[in-house]
């Protein structure tokens, strides 16, 4: 549990507002470990694959947004998930390969879960203030479907520990994630604190 690894993108528009630096603070502030760490130019086929890892996203994105769509009293454009998840997964590619990114891996007790809580939920305006997107953004999903384009949330974090796993495998090579011993370690995991006064 104590090494549990989380993969993070900060996306195009966190770059281009300045806040990689804001971003890192709060997952540092929690007591994470960054192990790895890139800044890269994704291409869209890139953007896909990261994406489909899971071969049911499309299909699971498009109901989510038709979901989404019913419990705010609106019609959706349609009722197939897989066009509907098609189309999100097409505006994700442009969205994500539309500047550079950072990728990054951390690494802590219950990392993907406090990362995920700490990131706040996918649409920034329903997302809690005290969350990056809910303290940084103001986009929602009626006004990025209105402009047909991805919403703009930041930043992308795993959400399981097989998503984790599949995504840091697809950016990172084994020997860019790096095991090192960090000083704040003795103050979250050591049981007695015995070590502070040696």
């Amino acid at each position: 549990m104590k090494t549990e690894k989380t993969f993070v993108i900060i996306k195009p528009d966190g770059i281009q507002r300045s806040l990689i630096g804001e971003i890192i603070g709060r997952f540092e502030r929690i007591g994470l470990k960054l192990v790895a760490m890139r800044m890269c130019l994704p291409t869209p086929e890139m953007a896909r694959k990261h994406y489909t890892i899971d071969p049911e996203w499309v299909r699971k994105a498009g109901q989510k947004s038709i979901d989404n769509y019913k419990s705010k009293g609106l019609v959706p454009p349609s009722d197939n998930p897989l066009e509907i998840g098609n189309k999100v997964l097409g505006r994700l590619e442009k969205y994500l390969s539309s500047g550079p990114v950072v990728t990054m891996v951390w690494q802590g007790a219950h990392a993907i879960q406090i990362v995920r809580k700490l990131v706040g939920g996918t649409e920034p305006l329903s997302s809690d203030t005290g969350t990056i997107r809910g303290d940084f953004v103001l986009d929602s999903y009626r006004m990025s479907d209105q402009d047909e384009r991805s919403i703009r949330n930041l930043i992308h974090a795993s959400g399981s520990v097989d998503e984790a796993h599949q995504e840091i495998d697809l950016w990172f090579k084994k020997d860019e994630v790096i095991k090192y011993k960090h000083i704040q370690e003795a103050i979250l995991y050591d049981v007695n604190l015995d070590g502070i006064l040696e």
